[in-house]
């Protein structure tokens, strides 16, 4: 399963484990006599009917077994795994100094740098690290208000975060997950493959353009069949759904993508929600990553960003059940989370019940950034909340489940591609009940069991970023 440990603290996740555990084992049956028909299905492998209860590189050109090869009555497969590569990440993004790591895989070191915690050494390191950035500053105010503001929520939380992250490395040292510093890790450099341009953000950018559909004859919903390659116009117009017990491979533009099994998804603009709501599926879980504003977009132009006062336009309301719970991912600016809480979350009826953080470390239990780092923290926040509901129901729905912890962690070694989020299936198991209808908002993957929209919704199920693993 992709938790590999689970301690008060939180989980240590491996990401790749449950991409993998989806299942994607393509089958190419043919029928003889009479012409071979190609069967595009997926089938599913390892746990992939547990996940949906709950909820290297491979050409576009894959080849397709020949007639001559294929026996009658047996089926040619060919299984794909996502890329390890994506996730070899050996050395951090930025070193921190030895007094600043988390873990050296010495558990002498460890215990003593724990304890040196609580004796002030790493506050005097940082602090002494900020006069010096002060000092290298031209300007006469060395921090503005939101860097102040950064820091007082760092003070905050620095020693959850330290504290939970060091026994989850630890547990994760001692049971092999995770790998000590070697000579071999240490010479290896990090190596951060290129993400697909599918354009599938310019489709829904040029969709705006079809002419419009008439609803009273148009499909709510796209159910998939054998047939590999489906109309941009079914694609971009409606939901489109994998009601089968194995994935399948869908073609768009002339690009593979792999769906996995019991999923669904909606491709479009923000403008273009409304198939999502003749959906007509209220869901108990939604997991929103909005593509927050910031001065490094701005400047790379890198994906289109939302004001604030367009994210508070999606419908999230008509979207959610009663007791619907709420998952946010926020940026570390403190504007942003301070919008979530007292704006977007009061906007939509739901109330605030916790943070999370997600902790992002090496493949040796290093963080990727140092912690006091004042360029980027090696976390990212999560807020969740409730939607207010009919307290019955809410009480009814609230039997046998844990209620929301205030503060967890999610300890986990992230992708190299860039917002590959790591999933949250496992770790919500526990606190809402099985079968439920759980939504993504501003995906960019599918999971079994899920429904997800964006306008990239497809990007990292293109076929490329998997890895062709055998012949059977």
């Amino acid at each position: 399963m992709s938790v590999v440990h689970r301690l008060t603290a939180g989980w240590l996740v491996d990401h790749l484990s449950f991409i993998n555990q989806c299942g994607y084992e393509i089958c190419d049956s043919f029928a003889y006599p009479g012409g071979a028909t190609l069967n595009t299905s997926v089938a599913s492998i390892g746990d992939c009917h547990a996940t949906s209860a709950f909820a290297a590189t491979s050409s576009r050109d894959d080849p397709i077994p020949r007639s001559e090869d294929v026996i009658e009555g047996k089926t040619a497969t060919m299984r794909y795994v996502f890329r390890e590569d994506f996730f070899d990440i050996s050395k951090p993004h930025i070193a921190a100094a030895p007094e600043e790591r988390l873990c050296q895989g010495c558990p002498e070191y460890v215990g003593f740098f724990f304890s040196s915690f609580h004796h002030g050494l790493i506050w005097t390191f940082f602090f002494f690290h900020c006069l010096l950035i002060m000092q290298k500053r031209k300007r006469k105010d060395a921090f503005n208000q939101g860097e102040l503001d950064a820091l007082e929520y760092h003070s905050k939380i620095r020693k959850l975060i330290w504290e939970g992250s060091l026994h989850l490395v630890q547990e994760g040292l001692r049971s092999g997950f995770l790998h000590c510093s070697t000579a071999e890790l240490s010479c290896r450099k990090n190596v951060v493959p290129g993400n697909i341009d599918c354009g599938l953000a310019e489709l829904c950018e040029m969709a705006k353009r079809f002419p419009a559909v008439n609803e009273s004859g148009h499909q709510a919903v796209h159910v998939l069949d054998d047939e590999s390659s489906i109309p941009e116009q079914d694609l971009l117009s409606c939901v489109t759904e994998n009601n089968s017990n194995c994935a399948k491979i869908v073609v768009l533009m002339g690009q593979k993508y792999l769906v996995p099994p019991k999923s669904s998804f909606l491709l479009s603009d923000i403008s273009c929600l409304q198939p999502l709501l003749n959906y007509k599926k209220k869901y108990d879980v939604i997991v929103i990553d909005p593509p927050w504003e910031n001065k490094s977009i701005k400047r790379s132009n890198r994906y289109t960003y939302l004001s604030s006062w367009q994210i508070k336009q999606i419908p999230v309301p008509a979207l959610a059940a009663p007791n619907c719970l709420i998952v946010t991912w926020v940026t570390n600016r403190q504007k942003h989370l301070r919008f979530v809480k007292d704006e977007l979350y009061p906007h939509w009826s739901v109330k605030t019940l916790a943070e999370w953080h997600w902790v992002k470390i090496t493949r040796s239990g290093e963080l990727v950034f140092p912690l006091d780092s004042l360029h980027k923290k090696p976390y990212e926040v999560l807020v969740l909340g409730r939607v207010h509901g009919d307290v019955k129901e809410a009480l009814r729905k609230s039997e046998d489940v844990l209620p929301i912890p205030e503060h967890k962690l999610i300890v986990s070694i992230p992708c190299s591609l860039h917002s590959h989020k790591p999933p949250l299936t496992a770790v919500l198991a526990e606190f809402i009940k099985p079968g439920v209808e759980c939504l993504e908002l501003f995906a960019r993957n599918l999971q079994p069991g899920w429904t997800s929209w964006g306008n990239e919704v497809l990007k990292f199920q293109h076929i490329d970023y998997f890895t062709l693993l055998q012949n059977e």
